[in-house]
C-alpha cells in the first residue's frame, strides 16, 4: 500500500518533545510505554531526512506540521480500522517503526484525534514517510 498515509511508531515521550520542536523521529517505543494511543498527527514537510546529534544516539528526523489534535486511544478503533479490524495480534506491525495505512485508516483516526481537516497533506502520489 502507497498511500502517502503512515503511522509512525514513538514513545510518548519522543512523540510530545517532537511536537513541540516540529519534528518526527521513529522508534521501537519504549519498554513498559503502553500508552496504545495515537499521539499526533500532521504532514512531513518538503526535504530530506536529517541526523540529530543527541551524544552517543543519532536519530534521523523530519520536520514535521502538526495538526492541532488531542491523543486518542487505539481501542476503540481497533474494529473500524483496516489495519487492526479482525486481527487478534494487531499490535505485531507497531514494532517496525513505521508502516503505511489507507486514506480511510487515516481520517478515522484524524477524526478520533479531533484533528481540524483538511489540513495540508501530501499529495497521493508521494508516499514518503
Amino acid at each position: 500500500m502507497s498511500s502517502g498515509h503512515w503511522i509512525a511508531i514513538a514513545s510518548a515521550e519522543h512523540v510530545r518533545r517532537g511536537r513541540k520542536k516540529g519534528f518526527m523521529q521513529v522508534s521501537h517505543g519504549k519498554e513498559k510505554d503502553g500508552l496504545q494511543s495515537f499521539t499526533a498527527i500532521g504532514t512531513v514537510r518538503e526535504g530530506e531526512p536529517y541526523r540529530a546529534d543527541m551524544g552517543r544516539f543519532k536519530p534521523y528526523r523530519r520536520d514535521v506540521a502538526w495538526a492541532d489534535a488531542k491523543e486518542a486511544p487505539i481501542k476503540p478503533l481497533l474494529e473500524r480500522l483496516e489495519f487492526t479490524s479482525g486481527k487478534a495480534n494487531w499490535g505485531y506491525q507497531l514494532r517496525f517503526g513505521l508502516f503505511a495505512v489507507s486514506a480511510n485508516d487515516f481520517r478515522m483516526i484524524a477524526e478520533a484525534m479531533g484533528a481540524k481537516l483538511p489540513f495540508r497533506t501530501l499529495s497521493a502520489s508521494s508516499s514518503d514517510p
